[in-house]
């Protein structure tokens, strides 16, 4: 997500911090080079426009020129000017319950299935939310929705058979969602390929008969300013709340999630970071503009991880790790805990500091196999990987699709690992006698 513009910025701003002093020269210099950038991101010209206007006005100033640590002071700029621009303000939902929510956008935006993301996450805030179909126009999306209510645990109230009128299943819809005790009341609407009169007036008439807290609408970030044109006509017909900004984690250019808040004054609400029900996470523009920059995002890693890991899974592979009794079992466990918490590119550009690894460092594919392997093997050669003879490993090659060089390659790794752990334990051991026993080369 946003590879390239971040590429960008960071080269720039590790160019000015190569410099003693600041000067205007420079400064300019490096904005025009922003100022590319962010237009190649497909960022509306209008934000880029006043972002480097803004960035050059504050570093221009006499407390950067004059500082010790000019760098500093200029990555600070950057970083909150970004925030300010993807929405420093960013509010979270109304708090009034029943909450009703009318989500809307064009089709292909993903929003059917990023209505019952929304409806996952609220349960998991304690909420009760409740799906209503009011896509009349799409062949089976009533379908598509009550399947996907399904999977995520949330009841999807829908219309008679052979409704034809949005309005009165949306109004009968909020009869019998308010009856089932839910407190947060999600529609789901119709879409169209284009933005156009009749789609627009059927989404006026459903927002008048509902009423609904806030009106939010799904916009696929890939789309760049194409997402922006239709959010401003949806704005304006509508009275836009927020937005649902889906596939954040695939496009490389990322335009849209910064000039969104900008062109319309309402705030990203909620991202798409993934196929996955649960890979669907509130939106902070201080995180992604410390992503950005790299910098990481420390907080959504912590988050990630307590979601994702068992506390007492952990527990017991750290008493193993101390003890060097780790076998490959516990090594595939350790695995799938940083498997589960999504996909490993994603993490790492959450480390500050780790967002330039090369992409050949993080094949997704070579994950897949090194589980492979290991489950191809007998419990009794996780335990005692010694035991793995030539004719072993040619075996479990064979049973989990890889080389006995990939077999090999593993075993070795592992083996280097093993030894260091216990290298590890028995320093804390002569450390513990008060260092009697240790010896220095």
């Amino acid at each position: 997500m946003f590879s390239r513009l971040s590429d960008k910025l960071q080269g720039v701003l590790k160019d000015l911090r190569g410099h003693g002093r600041i000067s205007e020269a420079n400064v300019t210099e490096a904005l025009r080079e922003v100022r590319m950038a962010l237009l190649e991101a497909d960022v509306h010209y209008a934000v880029a426009k006043q972002f480097i206007a803004s960035v050059k006005d504050k570093a221009l100033g006499e407390k950067v020129l004059l500082s010790v640590s000019p760098g500093q002071q200029l990555v600070k700029i950057f970083h909150d000017e970004l925030v300010a621009i993807l929405g420093g303000d960013a509010r979270p939902l109304d708090p009034a319950r029943p909450l009703k929510v009318l989500i809307v956008g064009l089709n292909g935006a993903g929003k059917t299935t990023s209505s019952a993301k929304l409806a996952r996450w609220l349960t998991t805030q304690g909420a009760r939310p409740r799906l209503v179909a009011c896509d009349l126009q799409r062949p089976a999306a009533i379908g598509q929705l009550a399947t996907l209510g399904e999977q995520v645990g949330v009841p999807v109230v829908k219309p008679p058979a052979g409704e034809t009128d949005p309005v009165r299943a949306a109004v009968a819809g909020l009869s019998e969602c308010a009856a089932s005790g839910g407190d947060i009341f999600l529609f789901d609407t119709a879409g169209r390929q284009d933005l156009d009169e009749p789609l627009i007036e059927e989404l006026v008439r459903v927002r008048d008969a509902v009423q609904p807290h806030e009106i939010l609408l799904v916009c696929d970030a890939a789309t760049g300013q194409q997402a922006v044109n239709v959010a401003e006509k949806f704005h304006a017909a509508l009275g836009l709340t927020g937005f649902i900004l889906t596939k954040l984690d695939g496009d490389a250019r990322g335009g849209a999630a910064l000039s969104l808040r900008h062109v319309t004054g309402r705030p990203i609400k909620f991202a798409g970071v993934g196929e996955k029900p649960d890979q669907f996470e509130p939106f902070f523009p201080d995180r992604l503009a410390g992503r950005i920059l790299g910098m990481g995002d420390v907080v959504g890693l912590v988050e990630k991880a307590a979601k994702a890991i068992d506390e007492q899974e952990a527990l017991q592979l750290e008493k193993k790790l101390r003890s060097a009794s780790f076998d490959l079992s516990d090594f595939l466990t350790q695995f799938k805990m940083i498997r589960r918490m999504g996909p490993l590119e994603n993490i790492l550009g959450m480390i500050p500091g780790m967002d330039k690894l090369p992409s050949s460092s993080i094949d997704e594919k070579q994950l897949k196999r090194v589980e492979a392997i290991i489950l191809s093997m007998t419990p009794s050669e996780r335990a005692r990987p010694d035991i793995l003879n030539a004719r072993r490993r040619q075996r479990v090659a064979r049973g989990s699709g890889t080389t006995v060089t990939e077999v090999n390659d593993l075993l070795l790794r592992f083996g280097q690992m093993r030894k260091m752990m216990k290298k590890m334990g028995d320093i804390k051991k002569l450390v513990a006698r008060g260092g009697r026993g240790l010896k220095f080369r």
